[in-house]
């Protein structure tokens, strides 16, 4: 219980300063109000003053125990004014030219080695699903699920492979346009799961990555046995190489998480995956823009451009431009010091 001296002591302490206290809160509401900018010339002058002042009389009031109303004041008040002083200020429209500019570029050039171990896998699983359902039809329905072959297997006519993919006949559009949504879907959860499923020691992201080749593979077996082969490639550069790439990137951040899990070097787990979810997170971002271009491409550039010259130069054009970008960005003379603040970041 209180004694009077004390509270007389905590009366006079707070009689004092008082005045300092409210100068500093009204600072500090128009500040977070309105902005640091909108501050007066006295005003900004008066804040970092006003806001030593503060925490000098918080570190008395914890020495000699004052009243804990006027502590817990104090260290919302000191608080409030850190924040508003030393915090880092930056408005959507910064965050976002960042990204753009280095954040995605840099996470993208760090993760290397990654984003050539998913993409290696997609290969060697198209590949080696290519050449089983060559020699063996009955492979497509081991690696295609029913949903997405939909009648376009083995046992269907080269007629109506094609107009799957040229939207030939009334009704065809429907068609294909179900068939491309569906492969959309499955190839977004593909992206999804790759990237979270990292951190289990990368092997489910690993299994995803040669299943998804795997799909594209027994599909290109059967449009190839039909003659449709490169009509199949042209469909699916037209969106594929923006959809695929965002889905290597998927992986490449999940496989920075459980890299950092199995291999955390002088680190604690904790903090190595710490360290990697800042590259793996860019990436996650980069591969849901990039899925989400793919999905405007499918809806009207696939509709719209039914040449296949045209479908394999717009796509893969498109790539390029994806891929000049993340090489490129961050890499300007001056920028030294933005791109090792990214780094460390």
């Amino acid at each position: 219980m209180k004694t009077s001296g004390e509270t007389i002591r905590s009366s006079r302490f707070r009689l004092e300063r008082e005045s300092d206290w409210l100068r500093l809160q009204a600072i500090l509401d128009q500040a977070e109000r309105r902005g640091v900018k909108s501050l007066a010339f006295e005003d900004a002058r008066d804040l970092v003053t006003l806001y030593r002042q503060a925490v000098n009389a918080l570190s008395v009031a914890r020495e000699i125990s004052l009243d804990s109303a006027i502590v817990a004041y104090l260290e919302s008040l000191c608080a409030r004014a850190y924040l508003v002083v030393y915090a880092p200020r930056a408005s959507i429209r910064g965050i976002v030219s960042r990204f753009f500019r280095q954040g995605a570029p840099l996470a993208f050039r760090r993760s290397g080695i990654e984003l050539v171990l998913a993409f290696v896998l997609m290969v060697l699983g198209g590949v080696a699903a290519f050449a089983l359902t060559r020699t063996d039809p009955t492979w497509f329905y081991a690696f295609v699920p029913e949903g997405l072959a939909a009648g376009r297997g083995p046992q269907a006519s080269a007629d109506a492979l094609r107009r799957v993919i040229y939207d030939s006949e009334p009704g065809a559009i429907e068609e294909l346009g179900a068939f491309a949504t569906y492969l959309f879907s499955h190839n977004t959860r593909v992206a999804i799961f790759s990237f979270v499923l990292g951190i289990l020691a990368c092997v489910p992201s690993a299994l995803l990555m040669l299943y998804n080749g795997s799909v594209i593979g027994a599909l290109g077996a059967v449009y190839a046995d039909k003659g449709l082969g490169l009509d199949l490639f042209a469909w699916l550069s037209i969106h594929g190489v923006t959809e695929l790439s965002a889905i290597a990137i998927a992986t490449a951040g999940g496989f920075r998480l459980g890299r950092a899990v199995l291999f955390p070097g002088e680190k604690t787990r904790k903090a190595a995956l710490a360290d990697a979810a800042h590259d793996a997170v860019k990436l996650a971002v980069l591969a849901a823009l990039m899925l989400v271009a793919a999905g405007l491409l499918e809806g009207f550039a696939r509709q719209l451009v039914t040449a296949p010259v045209w479908r394999i130069a717009i796509g893969w054009s498109i790539g390029a431009l994806w891929f000049f970008w993340l090489l490129g960005a961050g890499r300007q003379k001056g920028n030294t010091r933005a791109v090792a603040t990214e780094a460390a970041s």
